[in-house]
């Protein structure tokens, strides 16, 4: 019995030949399973009558074995199979078959393994000579692994077909394993028996590892290739890790229960996440870093599942389970259930959501799902082969997608439409090949530890990598681009060098937290700042371009961020604008939209909380949904602009109907767009998309019957029907020229475009020429994260002497962001600002502001009219910069009128009132904003602008790629959003797509994807189906997701904080909830005030006391010389004059994770 009163009850034969062994067992749950017991007779005796009945002769199968083994004592009993005999959750119509069928060998060896559908899954053979020696084993399906063994019944070899292959040399205290690649590892071990240990591992590479061990076999530190070491400290009684340290002497530590349950972690930032469990060892509440709280309830004394939960904001969510611990239905915050049914295998045969949605799914006898029907009865279907590898997908409408694999489950082709791709691999399954769908490979060698060391692409573009000791990547070269990566003590981003110049550079805080990033872009150094608030929360960050010569600020961006007492990023500041205030309700699901202290915009949602309504001024836009959950219609107040969708069986996109138009599409059976058929009042067009097999555009084969080209094999397309293409060696496009026409007479009056990058291959300047003349410049900016800040545009005017030639003075564009979206474009006329729907790249607030009422705007800061009139006889004075940021907080906080507690009790220590420096503060002036809201499609393409009145000011209509068809614009409003993440170039005709710049014209990028393969084979391609399909990052296929709760921003820092913490966690914890704990526990920092008193880990509280008078003499030295030291330190200088005891200062010295608390700390441990 468990904890929970939970039982397992064995029953044993009282009597007869199974005397005293387990013939059932009854589980927790009421279930009863029999075991079948056979005696050797009994086998014998079974082979004998299966011999005669085949009508062969019987083989040698003895009536009895030894009573004795190496093993231990045999009775010659051996489990032949487990039947369900009890349900009561299914107490009808049981299992005709075992769940489970064992087949032994005449020496009593396990022989075979059968599952419930009697199939063989496993298979073993022995040695002649020893008995219950294995000397080959396999899974149905696969190749048979064979051993070989020395004298001392040690393997000696382990033989796998079509695979490595390993051979093991014992010598005292050292085995050497050899592969068949001749690769060679050595282990070192210590100790005997159960206390054996890996002290020390030679890489194939020649590189060491080496380990440290107590004196009961508990690890104490690894030491990596490069020598450096972490330590581990384990309890003295239970084993459990305590503290790690890294090798840059970061610390960890981890506290537990008398029950060895995890109770709290604490970072090397002193950030301590909390768990509380209840008598009988349940979970019940954790928090956060950043102080959330999640609880857990139970309602049954009898289970460790809980049934409810209730997240920081309060949203509370049920669930109920079956007795077999199968979750049977889900209640989210707003009373919504999601019910699940199962069958008594325990797998899940349907899913009943809101709304008459629902999902059904059947499985084969093997438990393989095998086909998935949904409210509609669009049913897709599965099928494997003997190994139970997924080898082909039918989709509704009876398109088959296959995969065949090798013998040991690797995929090796898949077959799509007629389309197929092909992977070859190594010995040691390592992919060395790829063949595309036109029959171009790609080519990868691997150093003797499986990195990569080269990849040569389907156009001989090659790529080269290498890594040091540790497995970092510390060059790169790229046709002539050589790149070095170095790194700090931490394994920390420091800065990357290409062609010997200084590219970017990382810069973190004492925490190890990311706070900014610089590098120069075409002579102008450009950086990224980040701040945090004391929760390790991301507050603000900044874009700044200096000039290249006087380092003069040209532009400055920033984007700050405010949390609500739940902690969700409810609030975020833009640049010159009020806040924008997001509106949420349950766990995050948008409800409405405030500009400061205005509503914009409403929403109303389903019971799935889709969205039903949407409301603007007097715009109102209804959404309904087809019983499958695809988008249905969307309907406007303004019945032009209304739109019905029809979906296929394959749940693709076939029609959209307007009262002004209809268009439908159609699609290979690679699920590839290959025509639109538009028709209206007096128009009936078709527009057919030929592509090669992997995906390049070819002429269109009606308006060019006599064209032979079938395919582009290096997926550069050299023409098209309108101009010639060139590529530099790294694939970039570098020149688009005019296509004269065979038989036509050239005139030299074809224009030229020109495409030059940078060495992150970034778009840095474009021309456009004709008659060798320049038409067209222009020149472009980025930030480290390459995200474009600048363009400069030079066009072609006449000068007072009367000549053509590019204008003196460019066109100058800056550009501001909120992570990976543009939000602020800003010209000599106007700023425009963009605010998005959150968690999606669908525009959906426009604000415009001229240039002029942004001139009004400009005021002084707090700090800036302090010190221009602080000095005793008027003039100015220079504040510390600690100051200035706490003056620029309390600034934020009275412009948004929400000064905190905090700054209160600061100005009161300074004889100062809110008022007062209120009273200092310039005049905030509020300018005049144009405001729209942004009607866009399915995809987030924007159709129209329209105004709070409702009136539409502005309208365009796209082909499926982006391209303008047509545009209607009296208020003469600049739009150049086209699809998510897509920002149109007047200039090129390109469209900037964060990443890399977009084709319209092709339905192509310009330059070959960052990410490679992962963004898919054919690096040009955009999404083959635009119709669903987007890539706002011009990286990868980023289909339109189903509503979620909003996605609240996570900080760099988070990021950084999560690798580094999964290192340590990997070796450790295996337990989920722990390593979500361990994953977050680097979020912290400290906030700016100079009183902040910490409560640590154990229940330690900084002596009140003590921590005045630390903070005076920090403030005293503070305003002495302007530098703020730390108070660990402080309080360590009172210890050691012995103005304070050690004793006394104990508590404060842990509350504050001292070091030299740790240290003390370490001593006893």
């Amino acid at each position: 019995m468990d904890r929970f009163g939970r039982t397992q009850t064995f029953h044993r034969e009282a009597a007869g030949e199974f005397s005293g062994e387990i013939t059932g067992v009854t589980d927790g749950a009421g279930r009863h399973f029999r075991l079948v017991l056979t005696t050797q007779a009994q086998r014998a005796e079974e082979a004998r009558q299966q011999a005669i009945s085949g009508g062969t002769e019987p083989s040698a199968f003895p009536d009895t074995l030894p009573g004795y083994t190496e093993y231990g004592r045999d009775n010659g009993i051996r489990l032949s199979a487990v039947w369900l005999t009890h349900d009561p959750e299914y107490p009808e119509n049981l299992p005709a078959a075992p769940l489970v069928r064992y087949g032994w060998t005449p020496r009593g060896e396990l022989a075979v393994v059968y599952d419930r559908s009697g199939k063989q899954v496993r298979s073993f053979t022995y040695d002649d000579k020893y008995r219950g020696r294995m000397v080959a084993h396999r899974h149905t399906g696969r190749p048979e692994i064979r051993y070989r063994y020395d004298s001392d019944g040690r393997v000696t070899e382990q033989l796998n077909p079509a695979g490595l292959s390993y051979t093991y040399q014992y010598e005292k205290d050292r085995i050497t394993i050899t592969d068949s690649l001749n690769r060679r590892e050595v282990l070192h071990t210590q100790g005997e028996a159960g206390l054996k240990r890996v002290v020390k591992k030679e890489h194939a590479d020649g590189s060491v590892t080496q380990s440290q061990f107590d004196a009961v076999g508990r690890l104490k530190a690894q030491t990596d290739t490069a020598g450096r070491t972490t330590e581990y400290s384990p309890d003295v009684v239970t084993g459990l890790i305590t503290r790690i340290t890294t090798p840059d002497g970061r610390a960890s530590a981890f506290y537990y229960n008398h029950h060895s349950q995890l109770t709290s972690a604490t970072g090397p930032d002193g950030l301590e996440i909390r768990r509380e469990y209840d008598e009988l060892g349940r979970l019940i509440q954790e928090t956060a870093p950043d102080g959330d709280i999640t609880r857990y309830r139970y309602d049954n004394p009898h289970s460790d599942l809980p049934c409810a939960t209730e997240d920081a904001t309060g949203s509370r969510k049920t669930m109920t389970w079956s007795r077999y611990g199968q979750l049977l239905s889900f209640t989210d915050c707003s009373g919504y259930v999601t019910r699940y049914d199962h069958d008594r295998f325990g797998q899940m045969t349907a899913v009943h959501r809101e709304e008459g949605l629902s999902q059904y799914r059947a499985y084969d006898s093997r438990g393989q799902l095998i086909a998935v029907k949904d409210t509609q009865g669009h049913e897709t279907r599965y099928e494997y082969n003997i190994a139970g590898d997924l080898t082909a997908v039918i989709a509704p409408d009876g398109s088959r997608n296959g995969t065949q694999y090798d013998a040991w489950g690797k995929a090796v082709r898949t077959t799509q439409g007629g389309l197929t791709r092909s992977m070859e691999y190594d010995a040691a399954g390592r992919v060395i090949r790829l063949t595309s769908e036109n029959g171009s490979h790609t080519t990868f060698r691997y150093d003797v530890l499986d990195r990569l060391i080269q990849e040569t692409g389907f156009d001989g573009r090659t790529q080269r990598y290498h890594h040091d000791l540790t497995g970092k990547l510390i060059r790169s070269e790229d046709e002539g681009l050589v790149t070095h990566w170095h790194y700090d003590e931490a394994d920390r981003l420091t800065h990357r060098t290409v062609n010997g110049e200084t590219a970017e550079r990382w810069q973190y805080d004492e925490r190890g937290w990311l706070t900014d990033i610089s590098h120069i872009s075409e002579g102008h150094r450009v950086a990224v700042y980040y701040g945090y608030d004391e929760k390790g929360r991301l507050t603000g960050e900044r874009q700044t371009v200096h000039h290249p010569e006087t380092e003069a600020l040209l532009w400055q961006h920033e984007t700050r961020h405010a949390y609500n007492a739940q902690g969700l990023a409810n609030r975020c500041i833009p640049d010159s604008l009020p806040a924008v205030e997001w509106l949420a309700y349950g766990s995050g699901y948008l409800a409405g939209m405030k500009l400061g202290d205005t509503p914009l915009v409403d929403f109303t949602r389903d019971r799935l909380h889709r969205e039903t309504l949407r409301s603007f001024g007097r715009y109102e836009l209804t959404t309904a949904y087809t019983p499958a959950g695809q988008l249905q219609s969307q309907h406007l107040n303004s019945l032009l602009s209304d739109r019905d969708y029809t979906w296929n069986d394959n749940g693709e996109l076939i029609r959209i109907s307007s009262p002004r138009q209809t268009r439908s599409y159609s699609y290979s059976t690679t699920g590839r767009l290959t025509g639109v058929h538009t028709t209206a009042a007096n128009l009936d067009i078709r527009i057919p998309y030929a592509t090669d097999p992997a995906g390049n555009r070819l002429p269109d084969p009606e308006l060019h019957p006599d064209s032979t080209l079938s395919m582009w094999p290096d997926n550069r397309i050299a023409r098209d029907a309108h101009y010639l293409y060139r590529y530099d060696r790294h694939g970039r496009l570098t020149e688009k020229t005019d296509l004269i026409p065979e038989g036509v007479i050239r005139t030299d009056d074809e224009r030229t475009h020109r495409y030059h990058y940078d060495s992150q291959h970034r778009l840095v300047h474009y021309t456009r020429t004709q008659y060798e003349e320049p038409l067209v410049e222009s020149r472009y900016l980025y930030d480290p994260l390459g995200r474009r800040v600048a363009k400069r545009v030079w066009r072609r005017e006449r000068d007072l002497t009367g000549w053509m030639s590019l204008s003196r003075k460019p066109q100058v564009t800056w550009y501001g962001w909120d992570g990976d979206r543009l939000t602020t474009i800003q010209n000599d006329r106007s700023r425009i600002q963009t605010i998005y729907q959150p968690g999606s790249f669908t525009p959906l607030i426009r604000v415009e502001t001229a240039t002029g009422e942004l001139a009004k705007t400009q005021r002084r800061s707090l700090a800036d009219t302090l010190q221009q009139s602080g000095g005793e006889d008027g003039g100015s004075v220079v504040f510390p910069p600690v100051l200035v940021q706490m003056l620029d907080r309390l600034e934020s906080e009275i412009l948004a009128d929400r000064v905190s507690e905090e700054s209160r009790r600061w100005l009161a220590s300074c004889g100062l009132t809110v008022e007062q420096m209120q009273n200092q503060m310039d005049p905030v002036y509020t300018p005049a904003r144009k405001i729209h809201l942004y009607h866009c499609d399915h995809r987030g393409l924007p159709l129209a602008l329209i105004s709070k009145e409702g009136t539409t000011e502005w309208c365009a209509e796209y082909d499926e790629w982006g391209n303008l068809l047509n545009e209607e614009n009296p208020h003469q409003l600049q739009q150049l959003i086209r699809l998510p993440g897509q920002q149109y170039d007047e200039e090129s005709g390109l469209y900037y797509n964060r990443h890399r710049y977009y084709d319209p014209l092709q339905g192509r990028y310009i330059t070959q994807d960052p990410i490679g393969l992962k963004g898919g084979w054919n690096f040009y391609q955009y999404p083959l189906n635009p119709v669903t399909n987007t890539d706002p990052l011009g990286l990868e296929v980023f289909p339109r997701p189903f509503p979620l709760p909003i996605p609240w921003p996570k900080s760099p820092a988070q990021q950084q904080a999560d690798d580094n913490a999964a290192k340590a966690l990997t070796k450790w914890w295996n337990d989920t909830a722990s390593q979500r704990i361990f994953d977050s526990l680097i979020l912290n920092n400290p906030g700016l005030a100079l009183d902040i008193t910490m409560i640590a880990s154990r229940g330690n509280v900084a002596d009140t006391g003590i921590t005045d008078r630390v903070n005076d003499i920090i403030n005293d030295r503070f305003w002495s010389d302007g530098k703020k030291p730390d108070r660990c330190d402080v309080l360590q200088e009172l210890i050691d004059c012995g103005d304070i005891s050690a004793k006394d200062a104990k508590s404060t010295q842990k509350a504050w994770n001292c070091r030299h608390s740790r240290q003390s700390n370490d001593k006893k441990r």
